[in-house]
């Protein structure tokens, strides 16, 4: 059975509250409900933490052994070189996520530390954009 991880970063703990016209209405918890119910042969693990030095440990210790990594680092994203380098470092895939479509927001979204070290970039599908990510792994 692959071993598959989705890892959010900062703020995403707060989505089905946090500008619902952006990120919709829906909580992360209750959509991986759904995520694992559809990918039942696939045996799915959810990270969040709104730290960058948790993200980068939690990143080291399933580097090396999972099957799969997929990652929203929020913000983090066009900030964190330490996770852009950490991602560099580990052997697992990463595909890097994001529910919005960063390129159609501020401009300092439309860089990213993470994608010169991912397998592939899924951006703009909404929740629905883990769901093509781990398609995408398997």
């Amino acid at each position: 059975m692959k071993k598959i991880i989705i890892i959010n970063g900062p703020n995403l703990n707060l989505l089905g509250k946090r500008e619902p016209e952006i990120y919709g209405n829906q909580t992360f918890k209750d959509y991986f409900e759904l995520l694992k119910h559809h990918f039942e042969g696939i045996e799915l693990e959810y990270y969040q933490s709104n730290i960058e030095g948790e993200l980068i440990n939690k990143l080291h210790e399933i580097g090396f052994s999972y099957d799969g990594i997929i990652i929203n680092a929020g913000a983090y994203t066009h900030t964190s070189i330490g996770i852009g380098d950490a991602i560099s470092g580990i052997k697992t895939p990463v595909i890097e996520v994001h529910i919005s479509n960063t390129y159609s927001r501020e401009e300092f979204r439309h860089k990213s530390f993470i994608a010169p070290n991912a397998k592939g970039i899924i951006i703009g599908f909404g929740l629905k954009s883990y769901e093509l990510a781990v398609n995408s792994l398997i």
